[in-house]
């Protein structure tokens, strides 16, 4: 299983964004990563910036960590990639149709990963499938 360090992780946006900039070859998981990317312009002098690698982003500061956020994007890519878990891919046309916008589709699914995640973490379980479709199936539209 794939589990980079918190560096590894920056370092491979970085990456992908410098190679999308500079019309680089990139490899297929890099393109996908620039390409989220792209959908957050909020975000790119960040990924320019000389302190990224360093620069922390706690919830105390009321700020969202862009790093986590890029990755939680690119695993739902992943996961409707796949359909796994299965499911996903209905739920997000779903929401796509509701919203019309496909990014606030995305949106909705990250913030369903995130609290499954948080929920995993903290009561030491794995990951329920279930319920992250069925909270994702209960975001407001």
């Amino acid at each position: 299983m794939f589990n980079p360090s918190r560096d590894q992780a920056r370092r491979f946006l970085i990456e992908a964004w410098r190679k999308r900039r500079a019309a680089l070859p990139a490899t297929s998981l890099e393109i996908i990563a620039a390409d989220i990317v792209a959908l957050h312009p909020e975000y790119h002098a960040l990924l320019e910036s000389a302190d990224a690698l360093t620069r922390e982003w706690t919830p105390e500061d009321g700020a969202t960590n862009p790093f986590l956020h890029l990755s939680l994007h690119l695993a739902i890519a992943e996961q409707l990639s796949i359909d796994q878990p299965p499911g996903i891919r209905a739920a997000f046309e779903s929401r796509r149709s509701r919203h019309g916008d496909p990014h606030a589709a995305l949106h909705d699914i990250l913030e369903c990963l995130g609290e499954t995640l948080w929920r995993a973490e903290r009561n030491r379980q794995p990951l329920d499938g279930a319920a992250y479709l069925e909270c994702i199936k209960r975001q407001p539209a």
